[in-house]
């Protein structure tokens, strides 16, 4: 081989690179990523055949069609609440979420299910979380750092960017899809509890723009005033922050929740005291609680 070949042949060859300490941190580092994901993917994936392999699988498959066959009620947080007689719901199977607890500390009324899915407030309000107890809490597992493990909490797979959005979940075993409002995911639960007609009470759908002197910073509003759009002032009163709502996009998750449980001969009814949302027949609280039957579903 002449020298002008051996050249050309060694210009051709695959150069070995030899890898820095920094790129072999960043592999490793990836890996560890990926290792990690895998590793929290687990316990869902089992669940979803049906097997339990740690703690949050077992609570989780425990849920599973606990209640089929009854009714339950999806409890908002909008002004309305204070209107409604929350007593009348006693031995039924309910579902409150983020600031609940406040309802608890000022009435007594305790929910069967508590749901929180938006990060701004489990990190504000992780001491009020945490020390609710009493009640099975459906918690994210991504918010874990904020909203810690106990004896009441069940962490969930949480998809937080449904592609294509919205999407209905029909093994919340192995996920939940994110829909604009934490209202979303407690109609993901009832599903998965077998409730065979869920009335949301206390889901107002309309809301106040941030005040004058709250700070907004893109879609995050830090307030500095008292909440007008929840059923107590110090929901997000000062100091607190919280998302500015997106009711277009709440309406066309809200469809999409109705097709998925009429699809499966199941419904879900409005029962709230006034509000904007007109996606889900309209019915009056006192004649369903005064009827321990189902509402006229085949």
């Amino acid at each position: 081989m002449t020298a002008r070949a051996d050249a050309k042949s060694q210009q051709l060859a695959p150069r070995l690179v030899r890898p820095t300490a920094k790129s072999v941190l960043r592999l490793s580092t990836a890996l560890h990523r990926r290792w990690r994901r895998l590793l929290q993917a687990a316990p869902f994936r089992a669940a979803g055949l049906g097997i339990a392999i740690s703690e949050t699988g077992r609570r989780l498959l425990q849920l599973k069609n606990r209640y089929a066959g009854r009714r339950a009620f999806v409890i908002g947080n909008g002004p309305s609440l204070r209107q409604t007689d929350l007593s009348k719901l006693s031995g039924e199977v309910t579902i409150g979420s983020n600031g609940i607890f406040l309802l608890t500390q000022e009435k007594g009324f305790r929910p069967t299910f508590y749901t929180v899915e938006d990060r701004l407030v489990a990190e504000d309000r992780s001491s009020a979380i945490c020390q609710y107890k009493g009640v099975i809490k459906i918690v994210p597992l991504d918010l874990s750092r904020w909203v810690h493990p106990d004896e009441d909490t069940v962490y969930i797979k949480f998809v937080r960017h449904p592609r294509p959005f919205p999407q209905f979940s029909p093994a919340f075993e192995q996920y939940v899809c994110w829909g604009g409002t934490v209202t979303f995911l407690s109609l993901q639960l009832a599903y998965y509890l077998g409730i065979r007609e869920v009335y949301l009470i206390g889901v107002d759908h309309t809301y106040h723009p941030p005040a004058r002197k709250d700070e907004v910073s893109g879609t995050v509003v830090t307030s500095r005033s008292i909440d007008l759009n929840h059923f107590h002032p110090d929901y997000f009163g000062p100091g607190y922050r919280w998302h500015e709502p997106q009711v277009e996009r709440m309406e066309v998750a809200y469809r999409e929740a109705d097709r998925f449980f009429k699809k499966h001969g199941r419904r879900i009814f409005n029962a709230t005291v006034g509000g904007q949302l007109e996606v889900f027949p309209r019915v009056e609280l006192e004649a369903i609680v005064a009827n321990k039957v189902t509402h006229g579903v085949a």
